[in-house]
């Protein structure tokens, strides 16, 4: 018998998709959950009847999702920038740090490529990228961040899944006081972090994945002790600390994160990841992360059990919501076909079908994956 996901009947009511469709594609554009829809809708009618006539409501809508995300990740809301996406935050970080010929960043080989191309442009500037692997042990990442100004990876691994140690990184950096930057895409929603138990120094997600938002909004999280040393590379009207006084030309900087916030933000989208944010602090991250792994693993022992290929060794912490399968006997892009042809949602990825169930999904829909799978034992 798989996994009896306690969560799925709780919550079901609260994402729609489950009428239409078995989703496991969280790891690529995750279904609005209802809170985030809701609350989108409310402010495009609102926009359309009144204009801009409860503009203060809209500034509650920014301020609440700093509070949200801080409450989710163990920040101060002074820590919490607003912007478009996942990208942008890695950007901000990369090219505001002021780099000098000889640097050197530890970075990782696996990785999506906007935390990837970032560093890699820095090579030009003098700087030295010396590449890891997610799956060295932590004396060769220990060995590389001696020296090294920035270490750069993600939470969770877009494809295979792996899932890295935050705390054991985080503490390798203090100890060699290198910059810990995290790409939490992937984690953030589904996983507890605690940016200050594990040490993080900046830290970027969009919404639009297992965070349930919208796409083209995320945030950034810069420790404030990190903030001086990061300057703001877009820079707008509203980057400085008097952006409210339309007469002033004093260029002083926001004495928050907001500094690296260039000018109009883009509030529906902040309406709903302000909404999802809530809601997932309101379910608890930790049970979301219990019921992920266990939709998960389950998939994966199923897989397993069909002759299939699963990506990675799924141990321990190391496991994740995503599980890539593969088989010999068909193209994986005809696996995922037949999937989606049955109402299942989930994505070829470079040779491997990706699965990425939510906490919301139940174990009988995660046996409904394994039996299209079955067909091609």
């Amino acid at each position: 018998m798989g996994y009896n996901n306690p969560l799925a009947e709780r919550h079901r009511a609260d994402f729609p998709v489950t009428a239409n469709l078995v989703y496991v594609n969280h790891a690529a554009v995750a279904p609005l959950c209802k809170p985030a829809a809701d609350a989108m809708a409310w402010l495009a009618a609102d926009a359309c009847r009144f204009g801009s006539l409860h503009y203060d409501r809209w500034l509650d809508a920014y301020e609440g999702l700093r509070r949200a995300t801080a409450a989710m990740i163990g920040a101060h809301r002074d820590e919490i920038a607003i912007v478009k996406n996942t990208s942008e935050g890695i950007a901000t970080v990369a090219l505001g740090i002021d780099w000098r010929a000889g640097d050197k960043v530890a970075a990782f080989r696996e990785e999506f490529p906007a935390n990837y191309y970032p560093w890699l442009r820095l090579e030009p500037k003098g700087v030295k990228i010396e590449w890891l692997s997610i799956h060295d042990p932590l004396d060769r990442i220990d060995e590389a961040c001696r020296g090294a100004r920035l270490l750069a990876v993600s939470f969770v691994n877009y494809l295979s899944g792996h899932r890295v140690n935050l705390a054991a990184i985080g503490e390798i950096c203090r100890r060699h006081d290198a910059f810990y930057f995290v790409d939490a895409i992937q984690g953030m929603g589904a996983f507890p972090i605690d940016v200050e138990s594990c040490r993080i120094d900046a830290l970027a997600a969009d919404g639009h994945k297992w965070l349930l938002g919208p796409e083209g909004c995320g945030v950034l999280y810069v420790r404030r002790d990190r903030l001086d040393s990061i300057e703001p590379v877009e820079f707008g009207w509203t980057n400085t600390l008097h952006y409210a006084d339309y007469a002033a030309r004093d260029m002083t900087l926001r004495t928050d994160a907001g500094r690296y916030e260039p000018g109009t933000l883009n509030t529906i989208g902040i309406y709903g990841l302000r909404a999802s944010i809530e809601y997932l602090n309101r379910v608890g991250v930790a049970a979301v992360s219990e019921a992920v792994l266990g939709l998960a693993d389950h998939l994966a022992d199923g897989a397993r059990t069909l002759g299939y290929e699963v990506m990675g060794d799924r141990a321990g912490e190391s496991r994740s919501g995503i599980v890539s399968v593969r088989t010999d006997r068909v193209d994986s892009r005809v696996v995922v076909k037949a999937l989606r042809d049955r109402g299942i949602i989930a994505a070829p990825r470079q040779g491997w079908a990706r699965l990425s169930p939510h906490f919301y999904v139940g174990h009988e829909e995660m046996d409904r994956v394994l039996g299209v799978l079955a067909e091609f034992r």
